[in-house]
């Protein structure tokens, strides 16, 4: 059974930081793409950052560009997503999901391909 947990989250003072680790039983990161998304209240779910299986290759969403950083433990089975500079904006539920890949070296920030998700977790940016 995949399951993917999600841990790190909580109250922030803007200009923080965070890291928040994702941590997946049930399959190998050696065979699944990760994303990161989030859900700030009466929004869309939206996608900020994704690692592919293998090759290291990462991306991530224009809004976030420069303050998160995504990476991946295969050995521990955990990825992090490494927030910098926190502000209110980013106050959000954030969730990782899983996806199987077409490719090693593929990962998206698009919530449709992934078919298995995180319970989430709360991160709060407020002074």
């Amino acid at each position: 059974q995949l399951q993917l947990v999600e841990s790190g989250g909580g109250l922030v003072q803007p200009g923080g930081s965070l890291r928040l680790s994702c941590a997946v039983s049930g399959f190998s990161l050696d065979y699944y793409a990760i994303g990161w998304f989030r859900q700030a209240p009466g929004k869309e779910r939206e996608g900020v950052s994704c690692i592919s299986s293998r090759g290291g290759n990462t991306h991530y969403a224009d809004s976030v560009k420069g303050r998160y950083t995504i990476s991946g433990d295969n050995a521990k089975n955990t990825v992090y997503l490494h927030i910098d500079s926190l502000k209110p904006e980013d106050t959000a539920v954030y969730y990782c999901a899983a996806m199987k890949p077409p490719t090693y070296y593929y990962c998206s920030v698009y919530r449709g391909e992934y078919n298995y998700w995180g319970q989430g977790t709360q991160v709060t940016v407020s002074s």
